[in-house]
Formats: structure tokens, C-alpha cells, sequence
């Protein structure tokens, strides 16, 4: 309707241009200058675009045996043993191409302005998260150069090495948290946390922790060092200080917006997950499944209770899965993720959390480099993450009691610390797909079995990253084969770097 009024309104203001033309030289030349566009609004837009994909959770988040996708069929996106080009690169799409070009101008437009510092080194945190993700995807992939097609005319940038890649994203978080001030200009229009500096501060030094400790494996000294590092500085305190992405009736989740928008479109839960759950009478498995009572699903003839759950297993499609023991009578009766809830079309998006910090930080404690009690750390982490769900759902909360009782239940056990963490950090990252998969091949927990997918493509058990999008290959052919000469092929069972 606004395309056809406008359309009218410039017809009508034709039809006077040749008598009425009092002005408009003026009115020609005053035109908008494009530069003058406020960057924190270019980071807002970044920020909007982070938001995780739906291909991500039919992919990644198959891959740790959270959610499944059968209707997709075993050849198709969900199988995770097959190098699915179709959904293997939406992240290169989304963070390469549609986020980072944004944060490389903000950055650039705000270097050296005094008055916008804070913006400036708000840009370099987000940038920094950003090419994370890229890298854990990816590998090798191009930085340095990345973004500078306009700015620089780069064309084709060169791909550098992961371990390059990670050096300087720790002294790139390490600086920028650091020169975060709460005395000079706060951008009050900032979505995340409206410009608040000590939040900004502390997603700062828990981003560090995070790619810290992806390089427990291999180079610990380096990994301890930052570590301590995003000790001292400051990282998240509490749930209030969670970096969330909240959505609105106006912009939608696009999870949500996939989740909801056929019947088709339903994301079912794991076996392996909701047994873990019901294993350990977790009070959050009774928020985030639902089991619909009749292949119908009928909204109002449903069950939220836990022992009634039933996670679909993975490897069938919806013809063959019909064979499989304790068959509820059709697929649509096995557990979903609860689309009033967790996959509504408004549902906010977790980037980072107070409870998955808690939880790096038990792990730092264990191994020794930071001070404080492992279980202490783990507690918070896990509690953390079980009062985080009243961002979905204020009818969400889980008493106090009740968290106590489970903790009874099951103890924290020293002599299983890095299972046990590890283990939690899953459930504390699902529907965070990118960062449940880069964890579960950095510590090797939760303890899965093999993807039963057939058609299988890998040697192993479980991808180890993503390959590069086909269109990458023709565009920038020369650097990607460099980055493959030196990486390993462009598979799925060449490791990224930190994999060891």
C-alpha cells in the first residue's frame, strides 16, 4: 500500500513540474548525504543479522543430537554424515557476507573519534564474536582482508590461518574490553544492552574466556593466560548481564518464523538429549518439550510432562522410522521443541550467557588457572542456565528449591569434572548451534554415540567442520586453494586448528 500511495504522490507532483518548479535546484542538491548515517546503527543492523539460522539448527544442532528434522529425510539436511552444500554454507553467508562487512565500516568510520570510542570498541567485540563463529565453521578463512571490497577494493581477500586468526582475536577482545569507559559517550541506541559500558565490558572479557579456552588443547599456556586475563577483567556477574537478541512481533525470531510456519516445519528433540535429561529429572526438559497426545496435533491435546517425553531417534526418515522400538503411533507424537515457548515467533536468541561463562569458568578452576571452587563455578552455571528460560516465558521459573533438589540429586562429582561441565555446557547452549558444536569437538563431551546417519561420508564418527560454499570456490578460487593446501581438504573430516 505504501509502494502504491507513493507511486500516486509522484505522479500528481509530475504533473506540476513544469509550472511549479520554484525550488526544487534546491531541493535537488539537499539531498541526504549517505556517510552522515549513524554507525551504531550499522552495529545494530550486524547485531540483528548474528541472529542464528534455522539451517543451523537442522545441521549443527543435529550434529550434538539435540534436534532432529525428519521430515527433511535421511539424504537431506539432516544428514549430518553428508556434506550438505545447501546448508554448510549459511554461515559463510551469514557472518561472512551479510554481518562482518557492516562491523569493518563501523569500525573503520569510528577509529580515532574520541567521541565514539566506546562505539568503536563495541564494533571490535561484536566483530570479534562474529569471526568466531566463521573460524569454528570454517577454518581458515579470510580476515584481514575480509570486508574491505568497498573501503580498499580488495576483491579477493586471502585466507589466514586459524591460528592467526585467534591471535588476534584475543588481543582484539583483550584491548577492546580494556578501553571500554563508562566516562565517555554511551550509545544509549545500541540493541544489545542500549549502550551500557560495564555490560558491554563483561560480554568483552566473557568472550574472551570463551576463545580462551578453545585453545585448551593446544596451546594451554596461551589459553591460560587469557584466561586469567578475562578473570580479572570482569565477566558476566549474572543473568542480567546476558548478551540476548530480543525479537518482536515486528522482527521475528527466524528460528521461530521456520519453526511455525507449517506443520512441516517442526523441530523434533533428539533421543540422546531428552534421555539426558530424563536420566537426571532436569526441570528444564518439562519447559523446553512438548508431545503432542495425536498425529494431529491438536494444540489443545498435548503433554508438558517430562516422563512422558519421547526423543525421536536419529538416521530415519518418516517412512522408515515406523520400525523403530517404542514408536508412539506417528512422528508428530514424538518430543518438539515447544513452539509456545522456546520457538516462539518472538523467542529471544542467547549469544552469550551468563551460565555458559560460569561453566568455562569451572573448567578454568579445575585445570587450575584462575582461583575459586570448581563445583561452585559449575552450580552457578547450571542455575543459571535453568532461570534463563524466564526470557522465554515468565510461567518458565524453576524454584529454588527445586534447582537444590536436583543438585541433590546429582551431585557435582570431581573424579567426572570435565564431563560434567562439559556435558552441562551442551544443554546450556542449546538453540546456541554454533557454539554447541565448536564445544562438543573442543572437549569431546558430551560422550554421543556415532550419528547413525547412512549414506556416511566421514571416516569418523562426527564432522569436524563445515566445508566452503560452492560458490566461494569460483569466486575466490586461488586463495581458498591456498588456505586448502594448507589446512587439509576441503572436507568434512579435516579438524580446524584448535581440534586436537
Amino acid at each position: 500500500m505504501k509502494k502504491i500511495t507513493l507511486y500516486i504522490s509522484l505522479m500528481f507532483a509530475s504533473s506540476f513540474l513544469g509550472s511549479c518548479d520554484k525550488g526544487f535546484d534546491e531541493l535537488n542538491t539537499n539531498k541526504v548525504n549517505p556517510t552522515a548515517l549513524n554507525p551504531v546503527y550499522e552495529l545494530n543492523n550486524a547485531t540483528l543479522r548474528t541472529s542464528f539460522t534455522w539451517q543451523s539448527v537442522i545441521y549443527e544442532a543435529a550434529i550434538v543430537q539435540q534436534i532432529v528434522s525428519p521430515y527433511l529425510g535421511v539424504n537431506a539436511g539432516g544428514n549430518v554424515n553428508q556434506n550438505n552444500t545447501s546448508v554448510t554454507g549459511v554461515n559463510w553467508q551469514r557472518y561472512y557476507r551479510e554481518v562482518n562487512k557492516h562491523l569493518v565500516d563501523v569500525i573503520a568510520k569510528t577509529k580515532g573519534d574520541a567521541t565514539r570510542s566506546n562505539l568503536y570498541n563495541m564494533a571490535r567485540i561484536w566483530k570479534a564474536y562474529t569471526f568466531m563463529i566463521l573460524t569454528d565453521s570454517y577454518g581458515d578463512v579470510p580476515y584481514t582482508e575480509a570486508g574491505l571490497g568497498y573501503l580498499q577494493g580488495t576483491m579477493f581477500p586471502k585466507y589466514d590461518a586459524q591460528q592467526a586468526i585467534y591471535t588476534d582475536i584475543l588481543k582484539e577482545l583483550d584491548e577492546a574490553s580494556a578501553a571500554l569507559d563508562v566516562n565517555k559517550t554511551k550509545e544509549v541506541s545500541d540493541i544489545i544492552y542500549a549502550g551500557d559500558v560495564t555490560k558491554w565490558k563483561r560480554l568483552g572479557y566473557s568472550l574472551l574466556l570463551r576463545a580462551a579456552m578453545r585453545l585448551t588443547e593446544v596451546d594451554a599456556n596461551t589459553a591460560q593466560n587469557y584466561v586469567k586475563k578475562a578473570f580479572a577483567g570482569g565477566v558476566m556477574q549474572s543473568n542480567a548481564d546476558n548478551c540476548i537478541l530480543r525479537h518482536s512481533a515486528a522482527y521475528t525470531n527466524e528460528i521461530g518464523s521456520q519453526l511455525n510456519g507449517s506443520e512441516r516445519a517442526n523441530f523434533y528433540l533428539h533421543g540422546a538429549f531428552v534421555n539426558f535429561l530424563k536420566s537426571t529429572n532436569d526441570p528444564r526438559l518439562g519447559i523446553i518439550a512438548l508431545k503432542y497426545n495425536t498425529k494431529l496435533q491438536d494444540p489443545s491435546n498435548f503433554t508438558k510432562d517430562p516422563a512422558a517425553q519421547i526423543g525421536i531417534p536419529a538416521g530415519y526418515d518418516q517412512s522408515s522410522i515406523a520400525n523403530t522400538p517404542n514408536y508412539p503411533g506417528a512422528i508428530e507424537m514424538y518430543s518438539q521443541v515447544d513452539r509456545t515457548k522456546i520457538g516462539r515467533f518472538d523467542a529471544p536468541c542467547f549469544f552469550v550467557t551468563f551460565g555458559q561463562t560460569q561453566l568455562l569458568l569451572s573448567e578454568a578452576a579445575q585445570r587450575g588457572w584462575i582461583s575459586g571452587s570448581t563445583a561452585d563455578y559449575y552450580k552457578a552455571g547450571v542455575k543459571g542456565h535453568i532461570q534463563q528460560f524466564t526470557e522465554y516465558d515468565a510461567n518458565s521459573s524453576v524454584s529454588d528449591a527445586n534447582i537444590e533438589a536436583y543438585f541433590t540429586a546429582n551431585p557435582f562429582n570431581a573424579a567426572k569434572a570435565l564431563e560434567q561441565i562439559n556435558t552441562q555446557y551442551w544443554v546450556a547452549s542449546f538453540m546456541n548451534n554454533p557454539e554447541a558444536f565448536a564445544n562438543f569437538r573442543r572437549s569431546g563431551f558430551p560422550a554421543l554415540a556415532a550419528n547413525p546417519y547412512p549414506g556416511k561420508e566421514i571416516k569418523g564418527n562426527f564432522i569436524n567442520r563445515l566445508s566452503y560454499p560452492v560458490d566461494e570456490i569460483s569466486v575466490n578460487k586461488a586463495n581458498l586453494d591456498a588456505a586448502v593446501a594448507r589446512q587439509g581438504a576441503d572436507d568434512l573430516d579435516t579438524k580446524v586448528w584448535w581440534d586436537k
